[in-house]
């Protein structure tokens, strides 16, 4: 699969905001608010093409893709660059989750070389942290907001 990253747009974000992901990934549903929108099109997303120009996913750094929660716990009190990512819901579970995540990986480390990468995933979300671990993500921290639990996870 041939992929490229493009600016987020205002239909990009629109069309994110549409994906439906079935339980228990529905932690993952959005709607679409102009308030959502501006997040995406002004905190750092980038959105993920394939060779035809169709959106697969998105990408975020930083702030954004940090728990808003939890920001100011030990979850996040080492240095390291967060990653956010999001899969089209119709691709989750097809073994492109490698690909997809490898290619983002590149892309930042293009830009944050010799960087610790961080994600955070939800706990029940073993189809998310078994592919984390085989790109060679290790656990680091465990927290717990109102709502849901989650893990950070870090690459070096």
């Amino acid at each position: 699969m041939k992929l490229s990253s493009r600016k987020m747009t205002k239909e990009f974000a629109i069309d994110v905001l549409t994906w439906y992901y079935d339980p228990p990934y529905d932690l993952y549903n959005n709607v679409v608010t102009d308030e959502a929108i501006c997040e995406l099109l002004n905190e750092g997303y980038t959105a993920v093409v394939d060779g035809r120009e169709e959106l697969i996913g998105f990408y975020c750094s930083g702030q954004a893709a940090q728990v808003p929660a939890i920001k100011e716990s030990v979850a996040y009190s080492k240095p390291a660059v967060d990653v956010g990512v999001g899969l089209h819901p119709k691709l989750t579970g097809q073994g492109y989750g490698t690909v997809f995540l490898s290619f983002i990986l590149n892309e930042l480390e293009g830009l944050n070389p010799d960087s610790t990468f961080r994600l955070t995933v939800a706990k029940f979300n073993k189809r998310a942290i078994r592919l984390y671990e085989n790109i060679g993500f290790k656990m680091e921290c465990e927290f717990k907001t109102e709502n849901n639990e989650f893990f950070t996870m870090v690459k070096w």
